[in-house]
């Protein structure tokens, strides 16, 4: 069964994960990058995919958390 919220086939190319490279493209953009994808997916569930567009907002929020988590880490880490 294919799981097109945490792990999409049409995202992962010659074992690289496009989400990887976005975040080694757009640097420290790459946390406004997570956040115009939640607000991208909260704005449609109404009127797209409903439940499976929630999942997504949260999985990229999920990513958000994550990152801003070890970002405070590396910042206390010196």
């Amino acid at each position: 069964m294919v799981d097109v919220v945490n792990n999409p086939p049409h995202y992962n190319q010659a074992g690289i994960e496009c989400i990887d490279a976005i975040r080694a493209a757009t640097g420290d953009g790459f946390q406004y990058y997570l956040q115009g994808n939640i607000m991208k997916y909260l704005w449609r569930y109404r009127y797209k995919n409903g439940l499976e567009d929630l999942k997504k907002a949260r999985w990229y929020l999920d990513a958000l958390i994550e990152d801003r988590t070890n970002e405070s880490k590396d910042t206390f880490d010196d």
